[in-house]
């Protein structure tokens, strides 16, 4: 199942105890939907749970009877009011009138948890959800543009904060960041599929970190060997072509030390020298032992 899907079921089993949550969800899946004017009123879904909810309700709340249709392929569902009458009789009770512009109204809303049914009943239409394992995205694709404007103020007025796009003729509406997305999960009430996402983020990010710190040890152990590999073939250049007694007193002990165990640190090469040195003090000797082997 998708994150999405996953989604989307969550939403259908939430219970609302008012009658006004309930149809505040299907006032926002039937605005969302494949249509809705006085002369027709649908949605089209895949997902056979969103369609048995959207005539549940609408017998339930209106005593309007749908009807089901198949696509071709019999991947898409069209749900549809029976007769024309009840069209209108639905997009009057709902506060529209023919010929106006389709906005959100707002006097759908009786309590303070009919919005969030509404924005749930919008999903359940027209939204859709990434896996985050993936990527972090959640979106609202609307037909109509002054539609899609009155949900972006409607999430912007929850303190959500969308962002919005067009794309292949549509009004696209969208979270991107993923505090944005588990807001708005927690808002429609899809809590489990936000702690979920929450619990992904955690260890992505957990991984991220480890990666990034792998690679960074990965980065130090790489200059290291190259810095070795420099130091080993300066002292070896020194000692074939010239000899021990070449290099100063304080140089020799010091490249004889390295030269018999180049995985040492700085750290432990300064430990090992008698008297102890600093790891700066290791690291300049060395650096003369090179420019030496450089004169040779």
């Amino acid at each position: 199942m998708s994150f999405s899907s996953q989604v989307k079921d969550e939403l259908i089993k939430t219970e609302y105890e008012s009658a006004c949550c309930k149809k505040a969800l299907l006032y926002g899946m039937s605005i969302f939907g494949k249509s809705f004017s006085a002369q027709k009123v649908s949605i089209q879904t895949e997902n056979k749970n969103i369609a048995e909810l959207y005539m549940r309700l609408m017998k339930r709340l209106f005593n309007i009877e749908c009807t089901v249709k198949k696509s071709a392929g019999g991947r898409n569902l069209t749900v549809s009011v029976a007769r024309e009458n009840d069209a209108g009789k639905l997009f009057k009770a709902f506060g529209h009138e023919t010929g106006s512009s389709l906005k959100i109204n707002h006097s759908n809303f009786h309590c303070e948890k009919c919005i969030n049914a509404f924005i749930a009943g919008a999903f359940l239409s027209c939204g859709t959800a990434s896996a985050p394992e993936k990527d972090y995205h959640l979106e609202f694709t609307v037909a109509y543009l002054n539609l899609s404007k009155s949900l972006l103020t409607l999430l912007e007025e929850t303190e959500l904060k969308p962002k919005s796009t067009s794309r292949n003729g549509y009004h696209v509406i969208y979270f991107k960041e993923s505090e944005a997305i588990e807001d708005c999960l927690y808002l429609m009430g899809a809590s489990d599929a936000m702690f979920e996402m929450m619990n992904i983020k955690i260890v992505k990010d957990f991984r991220n970190k480890a990666n990034r710190q792998a690679n960074c040890e990965t980065a130090n152990i790489n200059r290291l060997v190259n810095a070795v590999s420099v130091q080993i073939q300066a002292i070896d250049k020194i000692l074939k072509k010239k000899g021990w007694d070449y290099l100063p007193e304080n140089l020799r002990t010091l490249a004889k030390i390295r030269y018999e165990n180049p995985d040492m640190s700085l750290a432990e090469l300064a430990q090992s020298c008698d008297p102890p040195l600093s790891r700066s003090g290791v690291n300049h000797r060395l650096q003369k032992i090179i420019e030496i082997s450089k004169k040779v």
